[in-house]
């Protein structure tokens, strides 16, 4: 009889080893999917702006000046620049135009400005409805 009450004693330990053989299995077969689909996915071009010489220059051009003192002056057509506050630019730039909405705006910033200062100048024009509004840039050559 003792034999039989030692057996009856005996437990089942409880497996505390994690089986790492599915997890490998899974990993490698999502492996090969995104392998295999990459090059099918197509990435989104994004063509930029080039910038090149115009046909043919405008009749009437007006320049939004921003200097490094965050001053802002006006000049039309390569005339002498008249200083104008930030608050006044729209109904300055309405005026100059003589109501064309067909004059063209190019706003010239040093490159040292604030970005700020010219974001500001673009909404103050686009809210006077200006709509030919464009950035003065330096071609390299």
């Amino acid at each position: 009889m003792p034999a039989v009450a030692s057996r009856g004693s005996h437990r089942r330990r409880a497996v505390s080893e994690i089986n790492m053989v599915p997890f490998i299995d899974v990993m490698l077969v999502l492996l090969i999917i995104f392998m295999v689909s990459a090059p099918l996915i197509t990435t989104g071009l994004v063509e930029l702006p080039s910038v090149g010489k115009a046909a043919q220059k405008p009749d009437k051009v007006i320049e939004v000046i921003i200097g490094t003192d965050e001053r802002v002056r006006l000049r039309v057509d390569g005339g002498d620049a008249t200083a104008t506050s930030m608050a006044q630019l729209g109904t300055k730039v309405k005026q100059l135009q003589g109501g064309n909405p067909q004059v063209p705006v190019v706003i010239s910033a040093d490159k040292n400005v604030k970005y700020d200062l010219v974001v500001k100048a673009m909404g103050i024009l686009q809210t006077n409805q200006i709509a030919r509004v464009g950035l003065a840039v330096k071609q390299s050559n």
